[in-house]
């Protein structure tokens, strides 16, 4: 298993993954294809995005990948928080494809994106998940989330909000 990054290799995986995804609104948005949009436009805008051009705050996205170049999941990492982020998005947002969820790959994937918020800085990363999502809830508690106040949307919504504590990583130089 591995993150890569979107890029026209990965359009035909894509698209299958959005074929198979079952829900309205795909999770994280950042990976929502729309129809009549060449890729090639979904990556340029995808980039802009990334930089935090317009309303966009900067984040990285990536695919987790198997060892047949099947994408199985999708997170978006964001590199700070607004003050929607904060109440119902967090840092991180992740979905895993349909036909692969249950076999661990979103726990995996929520580890490996830690990774990347200790490189980025962030100590106290927020990640989010919908009070109907149990799956999702026990990925956050497994990678060390604890829960705080949740909160709900316009919608109706009830988003529950998870910190996860990052330690200060220390280097050890043997002399």
């Amino acid at each position: 298993m591995r993150f890569e990054r979107p890029s026209m290799k990965w359009k035909d995986e894509h698209e299958a993954y959005m074929k198979e995804w079952d829900e309205d609104g795909m999770t994280p948005s950042s990976f929502h294809l729309k129809d009549g949009i060449p890729y090639e436009v979904y990556l340029e805008e995808l980039r802009k995005r990334e930089a935090g051009q317009g309303k966009w705050l900067p984040c990285t996205n990536y695919f987790l990948v198997d060892e047949t170049d099947r994408v199985v999941g999708m997170i978006d990492i964001r590199h700070d928080l607004n003050e929607y982020l904060h109440q119902f998005g967090g840092h991180i947002g992740y979905g895993v494809r349909p036909s692969e969820r249950r076999k661990g790959y979103a726990t995996r994937m929520l580890a490996e994106a830690l990774k990347v918020t200790d490189k980025l800085g962030i100590k106290s990363v927020l990640v989010t998940c919908n009070d109907d999502n149990i799956g999702s809830a026990k990925t956050i508690l497994h990678n060390g989330g604890e829960e705080d106040v949740s909160l709900t949307e316009e919608d109706g919504t009830v988003v529950r909000r998870f910190w996860i504590e990052r330690k200060k990583q220390v280097s050890m130089n043997c002399i």
